[in-house]
């Protein structure tokens, strides 16, 4: 029965991760913790796992429409690891209730952030005309971030990006959550980049990001086998629906769901911090 739970909501959590390019970790680890018992450290763990599954149903699919920016995943991905090792070696020294008012925090921090992305689509999605021609002289010639940039929009603020990377792979070790959730308000807001665009370069990054701090969790037995097992099976399975879904769901309905989530999983999690 329990076996069974797990997997239909794991598959809930795929689907819901590919299409927003969270990788699940951001419900994972409410869903094992509150809703199965589960200790936050050992929900962090299997979360992890279940993060590389998410990616790799998904990261497939986008790549093979062109729809993830491959080069700008990749730069930011090798500062995203490192983040991660970081905070692999440091969250067996926290303690768990603290964990718990950070995942909440974080959630809330990046809804809010979201909420306000409504004012700002239009142009990201559609740059000025003036940015997609080559002026004469100097500006012609392409600069690093002109060079990470995709057909149809820009690339910004890739100190920014960087600095956010880092931030986002110690996120992913300490909570489970394979850093997409920072790195779609950051791709999006902060870089110039289209949602669909980010979401898509997410889902290709967060395996690897989790990967490099599931291996500190796998040698210190921060992972149940038994429980990683089932959930896993669901998540893929979730993913590969929800990435093959993607690119019939309406913008605005990806943001709200993702708003609504985010706010309600929040203040679970700060719930049982505070406890």
């Amino acid at each position: 029965m329990i076996v069974g739970l797990l997997v239909i909501g794991g598959a809930v959590v795929g689907a819901f991760g590919s299409l927003l390019g969270l990788g699940g970790g951001v419900l994972i680890v409410p869903l094992l913790t509150l809703g199965f018992g589960l200790p936050l450290r050992e929900a962090v763990g299997v979360s992890l796992i279940c993060v590389i599954m998410t990616s790799s149903a998904a990261a497939g699919v986008y790549l093979e429409r062109h729809v993830a920016n491959l080069r700008l995943g990749m730069t930011l991905e090798l500062f995203t690891a490192i983040g991660a090792l970081v905070g692999g070696s440091i969250a067996f020294l926290l303690d768990e209730r603290l964990l718990s008012i950070l995942f909440g925090a974080l959630l809330l921090y990046v809804a809010a952030t979201m909420t306000r992305a409504g004012s700002t689509e239009e142009s990201l999605e559609t740059p000025p005309a003036a940015e997609l021609v080559a002026t004469p002289g100097p500006a012609a010639t392409p600069t690093a971030v002109d060079r990470l940039s995709g057909d149809g929009y820009r690339v910004r603020n890739l100190g920014r990006g960087v600095v956010g990377a880092v931030g986002a792979g110690v996120a992913s070790a300490l909570l489970g959550i394979g850093g997409g959730i920072i790195k779609v308000p950051l791709m999006h807001l902060s870089m110039g980049v289209p949602f669909r665009v980010a979401t898509a370069t997410s889902n290709m990054m967060i395996g690897i990001t989790a990967a490099a701090s599931a291996v500190i969790y796998v040698i210190r037995g921060g992972v149940d086998p038994y429980v990683a097992g089932p959930t896993a099976i669901g998540v893929f399975l979730g993913a590969t629906a929800g990435s093959r879904l993607a690119h019939r769901v309406d913008l605005r309905l990806l943001r709200l769901l993702f708003v609504v989530v985010l706010t309600y999983t929040a203040i679970q999690m700060l719930l049982q911090g505070v406890k």
